[in-house]
C-alpha cells in the first residue's frame, strides 16, 4: 500500500488549519470558530432538535431537489469552518464532496449547547449573515426559544423573526413556505 501525498501552501495558515482538520483520523468531528478548533459531540437532546426540523422539512426538500445535512461549510478568508448542526442545499451540491459555503445553503440551523451557546448566537449568526447564508435558523435550547434571521448582509441579517417560544410555530419563507412545529423541542 502506497502513502497518499497531500500538498497545502504551508506559509498560509488558513489553509494549513483547514487541510488538518479535514484529515483528522477517526469519527471525530471538529471545526473551527475563530481560529480555535472545537470538538463536536452533541447530546441526544441537541440531535433530536435538529432531527424534528430535518423531518419537517422533508417533503420542502424532495420538491425543491435538496438535501439536509450537517456537512463542513468553509468561511474563505477566515480562520473560520464551521460543521452546521442541519444545513439544506442543493442535491447536486451535496455530491461534491468537499466543503461548501454558505451563500450555497437554502438553510442553515444551529442549536444551542451550553457549552457553546454564545458561540451560535453572536459569532456564527454574524458570520453567516457575512458569508451570505439566506436563512440562519438559532434553536436556543438554553432560552427555550426559535429565532429565524434573512436577509444576510456584511454588517449581519437585516431581519430577524423572533425570539419565539418553544411551542410557537417558526415561518420558513420561500422557497420553504412552511411553518415549523417547535412544540417539541
Amino acid at each position: 500500500m502506497s502513502a497518499q501525498t497531500h500538498t497545502y501552501a504551508a506559509d498560509d495558515p488558513e489553509t494549513a488549519l483547514k487541510y488538518a482538520i479535514q484529515h483528522i483520523r477517526g469519527d471525530d468531528r471538529v471545526q473551527i470558530v475563530e481560529g480555535v478548533i472545537e470538538h463536536m459531540s452533541p447530546m441526544w437532546d441537541h440531535e433530536n432538535a435538529a432531527d424534528l426540523i430535518r423531518e419537517q422539512i422533508g417533503p420542502s426538500l424532495r420538491k425543491l431537489g435538496c438535501r439536509a445535512g450537517s456537512g463542513n461549510l468553509d468561511l474563505p478568508g477566515s480562520p473560520n469552518w464551521y460543521v452546521p448542526d442541519l444545513a439544506v442545499v442543493p442535491a447536486d451540491l451535496a455530491k461534491g464532496g468537499g466543503a461548501l459555503l454558505p451563500d450555497q445553503t437554502l438553510l442553515v440551523v444551529e442549536v444551542t449547547s451550553d457549552s457553546n451557546g454564545d458561540t451560535d448566537r453572536i459569532v456564527k449568526r454574524r458570520r453567516y449573515a457575512e458569508f451570505g447564508a439566506p436563512l440562519y435558523l438559532l434553536v436556543d435550547r438554553q432560552e427555550h426559544a426559535c429565532t429565524l434571521f434573512s436577509r444576510p448582509g456584511q454588517l449581519g441579517y437585516t431581519h430577524t423573526d423572533g425570539p419565539l417560544p418553544f411551542g410557537t410555530p417558526v415561518r420558513l419563507p420561500e422557497p420553504f413556505d412552511l411553518d415549523l412545529d417547535t412544540s417539541e423541542f
